[in-house]
C-alpha cells in the first residue's frame, strides 16, 4: 500500500482546508490527550497540518494547553462511564462532522498484589482501558463504515501481551485490547477501515504518578512519549497492523510460540 503524502491513505487523500471546492479535512479523535501518549500522539498528527484533530482527556486545564498547542477542538470527557463515551463522540461529531482516525490513548493503571486492590480500583481499571475502548469503536464505526475508510489505532501495552506481575487487572484490560485489536480485522476486512494495535512498554509519562506507584525496573527503560508517537505514525503511513515500540520488545512473543515453558519461565524471574 502506498501512502498518501500527508498520512495513512486509508483515511483519505490530503486536501487543501483552504480551498472551498475541495471536502473537508480529515479529522481525528484522540482521547487521553491530556498528557503522556495522548498528548504526544495530538502533536504529532497536528504537525500534519492536513488533520482537524479533536483531543480529549478529564484535565480541564492541560487539556485547553494541548488544544492550544496543536490548534484542536478539546472536548472534555470521563471515559469511566459508557454515557461519558457517548457524550464524547456525539460532541466530536458535533463539532467537526465526521471522524476518520480514532487514536484511543486514554488509561489508566493500578500496581500492587491483586489481594489489596480496590474493587473500585478493579473496576476503573477494566472500564477505561477496556470497555470504553470498545464503546468508542462501536460508535465511530458506523460513519467509517459509511465512508468506506477509517483508521482505528488501539494503543495497548506489553503488560497486555506478556503479563505482569503486580499489574494483574492492567495487564488482563491491555490483552483485552489486543484481542479487540485482532477480533475487529477479521470483522473489518474489505471495509476499508484499518486496525492498528501499539504496543508500547514503559513510557515517560505521569501514567506512573497517577497510579501512585513509581517505575522501578531497570529494563525496558521509559521512553518519552514522542518516541511511542513516532513510532504510530509511522505504522499508519506504511500499513502496519500492529507496532511494538520498543520493536524489540516484540522478540519475547516469538520466544513464547516457540519455547513457551522457557519463556514463562525467564518472566517468573524478572516479573
Amino acid at each position: 500500500m502506498e501512502p498518501g503524502p500527508s498520512g495513512p491513505d486509508q483515511a483519505g487523500t490530503a486536501r487543501d482546508p483552504s480551498d472551498p471546492g475541495q471536502p473537508s479535512p480529515r479529522t481525528a479523535l484522540v482521547t487521553g490527550a491530556s498528557s503522556g501518549i495522548g498528548a504526544a500522539v495530538a502533536k504529532r498528527i497536528a504537525a500534519e497540518r492536513a488533520w482537524r484533530v479533536v483531543v480529549s482527556g478529564r484535565d480541564q486545564r492541560r487539556l485547553a494547553e494541548i488544544a492550544d498547542q496543536t490548534s484542536a477542538v478539546p472536548v472534555r470527557a470521563d471515559l469511566a462511564t459508557s454515557a461519558g463515551v457517548e457524550r464524547l463522540v456525539t460532541r466530536t461529531l458535533d463539532a467537526v462532522g465526521h471522524i476518520d482516525l480514532l487514536v484511543a490513548a486514554a488509561g489508566v493503571g493500578w500496581a500492587g498484589p491483586l489481594p489489596e486492590m480496590p474493587a473500585a480500583a478493579v473496576d476503573e481499571v477494566l472500564t477505561v482501558n477496556l470497555t470504553a475502548v470498545a464503546h468508542l469503536v462501536r460508535l465511530v464505526l458506523p460513519g467509517m463504515l459509511a465512508a468506506g475508510r477509517g483508521q482505528i489505532v488501539l494503543v495497548g501495552s506489553t503488560a497486555g501481551t506478556y503479563g505482569v506481575r503486580r499489574e494483574v487487572v492492567y495487564s488482563a484490560a491491555k490483552a483485552g485490547v489486543e484481542a479487540l485489536a485482532e477480533s475487529l480485522r477479521y470483522e473489518l476486512s474489505d471495509t476499508g477501515v484499518r486496525v492498528l494495535h501499539v504496543v508500547p512498554a514503559a513510557v515517560d509519562t505521569p501514567f506512573f504518578e497517577r497510579r501512585g506507584t513509581p517505575y522501578t525496573r531497570g529494563v525496558p527503560r521509559p521512553l518519552p512519549p514522542e518516541r511511542v508517537a513516532e513510532a504510530l505514525w509511522d505504522a499508519l503511513t506504511h500499513g502496519r497492523q500492529e507496532v511494538f515500540a520498543p520493536r524489540w520488545l516484540g522478540l519475547p512473543r516469538r520466544l513464547r510460540g516457540m519455547a513457551p515453558g522457557l519463556f514463562r519461565r525467564l518472566a517468573s524471574r524478572f516479573g
